[in-house]
């Protein structure tokens, strides 16, 4: 099948687009669809690829159990502890007090990307009408006929082709495993110091073998990635504390810019914008691929509904008002997403005294307020409905 002979087309074969084609595709297999990937066709370099720790929302893995796209390793976490790097104020979420199965889940970008195609190609050997194109170089541009273009290129920030709204932090984030001595299993700690949050996250390499993400001023970033690892280690230490014992090793640092990205307007006539393309958040909530799954999955119900119900003709008329109406659907969830996360990202930076303590009194009221922390911890998981 040509590239222009298709009903829908996916421009994007990250995570995002993956799920969106596979969950169209699942609804609705005879869907003259194409995905444009800029990756190879086979996942051997993947495999070697990007090894960051990526949070995952225990609804973002409902959904993906839907189409059998969840990784086989992965780190689960059921409590987080939320504090103030030497002052008062302390928040613990279990997963218990919510009677959920976990809060969330800590898994390698790389496995969740290749987890993905290996769905898509599962559902592929059903779909007669599906043409995965793999690319090199530019894209071609979308041919008119197309008659739904869904943009899920993605990217980080300051990488992107595009920037309409948003905020440059003037942060960046520190990633890499830290290996300590005597962490708690399923346990996931959010320090919030000076400079921004500090995360020390579960992973799938054992206990005691953490995820670590250390945001701070560009500067700061750039030194501590360039001292030694008894250096960095130390200043680590002194930073955190000593909760989960002394911090032994780290290893495969690197450093991302971290700021808010997004479209005020996420369609235009025939096209739409998913995920990345459509809002880049700061970390700090885990918020941004969890945010585009949920963009990925009501899309693809919208479209396989369209697509599988109407002739060509009334499809054509349809498609602009089904694509409005997925962004009034979306409206509240990206509102509430990008709204918190950006207050988190200011607030959580700010040295005057009183936002620190008014931080504080926030925490205390998490603890003892479970309504709030209930309220707070299901957006985080499940996004506005």
């Amino acid at each position: 099948m040509s590239l222009g002979n298709c009903d829908i087309l996916i421009q994007g074969g990250g995570p995002v687009g993956l799920a969106c084609a596979s969950w169209i595709l699942q609804r609705f297999p005879e869907a003259k669809l194409t995905l444009l990937d800029r990756n190879p066709v086979e996942d051997a370099d993947l495999i070697n690829a990007d090894s960051r720790g990526i949070a995952l929302s225990y609804g973002s893995k409902l959904l993906l159990d839907t189409i059998h796209a969840w990784p086989a390793d992965c780190a689960d976490i059921h409590r987080v502890h939320v504090s103030q790097a030497g002052l008062f104020g302390r928040a613990l979420m279990t997963r218990e007090e919510l009677q959920q199965e976990a809060l969330g889940h800590i898994i390698r970008y790389r496995d969740i990307h290749v987890a993905l195609r290996q769905a898509l190609r599962d559902i592929q050997s059903k779909s007669p009408n599906f043409n995965w194109q793999h690319i090199t170089g530019n894209a071609p541009e979308p041919l008119p006929n197309a008659k739904c273009i869904v943009h899920a290129e993605g990217g980080l920030f300051k990488k992107q082709d595009w920037v309409e709204s948003g905020r440059d932090y003037g942060q960046s984030a520190l990633v890499g495993l830290v290996e300590v001595d005597r962490a708690e299993p399923h346990q996931a700690w959010e320090r919030f110091t000076a400079e921004g949050p500090l995360a020390v996250l579960p992973s799938h390499y054992g206990i005691n073998i953490l995820n670590l993400v250390w945001c701070g001023s560009p500067g700061s970033s750039q030194q501590r990635l360039q001292l030694n690892g008894e250096d960095f280690l130390k200043a680590l230490q002194t930073e955190f504390g000593n909760r989960i014992g002394r911090f032994l090793k780290i290893q495969d640092r690197r450093l991302y810019e971290l700021g808010l990205n997004y479209r005020k307007k996420i369609n235009q006539d025939h096209e739409v914008w998913i995920g990345n393309a459509a809002q880049t958040l700061h970390p700090v909530a885990g918020q941004g691929l969890n945010l585009g799954l949920r963009d990925a999955y009501l899309l693809a119900e919208k479209l396989a509904n369209i697509f599988s119900g109407a002739s060509n003709e009334q499809t054509a008329a349809n498609i602009q008002n089904t694509l409005e109406s997925y962004a009034k659907s979306r409206k509240a969830d990206r509102a509430t997403t990008i709204g918190l996360t950006d207050l988190m990202a200011r607030v959580f930076t700010s040295n005057l005294a009183p936002v620190i303590l008014a931080r504080g009194f926030a925490f205390l009221a998490l603890q003892w307020l479970p309504p709030m922390k209930t309220a707070l911890a299901r957006q985080m998981m499940f996004g506005r409905r």
